[in-house]
């Protein structure tokens, strides 16, 4: 059988039919009848030479052959929607999702947004903010990653290595490591403590001391919160510096004293199939340029 003569109709309802297990199902995603979508079938039944199907009482169950072709066919007509939906968001304009954390998107991103509109006016650009991360395989989609890697089936590429240092508000009026008793410390959970990121533990220690010399604790679920919760003078804070750039530069937040420990790097990671996607790979070069501008600043 040559491609010129393959049966798309009948494959097509045949593939859904053995996905659901159902001529009703099928029926209703192809929006046909179950007898067409039965007829379909045995049109290709007819034309293989092979039962594909036990029909039963309200079941079909599909056959040896059946099996065999199934995921053949699966992948094929996932394929052509992949490539479709591709060339579709392909061109100057195009639809680019954006996946990172709730903080990053806060503190780092949506201060830059004006910037992205102004200079990609035609991308439609979602944002996706989660501490899960999105399955970069089911569209043009990008994500800033922290962590170390590596990303299997994914290209990745380092923006920038963090640090992280204790930071709190001018007006707490913090001027040597004594001080800290009479604060609160801020904690937050991170959504996946084994990555090793920095702690009070580990500052303290840096720093000479224990845990022992801080203050009553303040605990938030959600890193920006305890961002804002330094802001406002509520206690210190254990933060990245490259999420708080901008609060240092403006005098609301300080580094008062002790040491910077290392972070992990934020990277910028795609699926490989996406590769030369023109709309994806705009905001990769805005996002590559923002970085290190953010960099040069110092």
């Amino acid at each position: 059988m040559n491609r010129r003569t393959l049966p798309l109709s009948q494959l097509r309802a045949f593939e859904a039919a053995a996905r659901h297990r159902s001529f009703k199902q099928a029926a209703e995603e192809l929006a046909v009848t179950p007898a067409a979508i039965s007829h379909q079938v045995r049109e290709l039944e007819a034309l293989l030479g092979v039962a594909l199907f036990e029909r039963r009482i309200r079941q079909v169950v599909p056959t040896a052959a059946a099996e065999h072709l199934f995921p053949v066919l699966r992948r094929g007509f996932d394929a052509f929607a992949e490539a479709l939906e591709a060339l579709r968001e392909q061109g100057n304009g195009g639809s680019v999702t954006l996946s990172c954390t709730p903080a990053f998107a806060s503190q780092w991103l949506l201060p830059r947004l004006a910037d992205f509109h102004a200079r990609h006016p035609d991308i439609d650009l979602r944002i996706h903010a989660s501490e899960a991360p999105l399955d970069l395989s089911r569209g043009a989609s990008l994500a800033i990653r922290y962590g170390m890697g590596p990303y299997p089936e994914h290209e990745a590429e380092v923006l920038a290595s963090d640090t992280f240092a204790l930071v709190a508000s001018p007006r707490l009026g913090l001027a040597v490591y004594e001080d800290l008793k009479s604060v609160r410390h801020i904690v937050f959970d991170w959504y996946s403590p084994s990555l090793g990121l920095p702690s009070w533990h580990h500052w303290c220690q840096a720093a000479g001391g224990t845990t022992a010399d801080l203050g009553a604790s303040l605990t938030f679920s959600e890193e920006s919160h305890a961002i804002q919760a330094a802001i406002a003078g509520q206690g210190v804070a254990l933060l990245s510096l490259t999420l708080v750039k901008a609060e240092l530069e403006r005098g609301i937040l300080q580094v008062p004293f002790g040491p910077r420990l290392p972070g992990l790097r934020y990277q910028l990671v795609r699926h490989g199939r996406f590769a030369g996607h023109v709309a994806l790979e705009r905001v990769a070069e805005w996002l590559r340029a923002a970085f290190a501008h953010q960099g040069a600043m110092g």
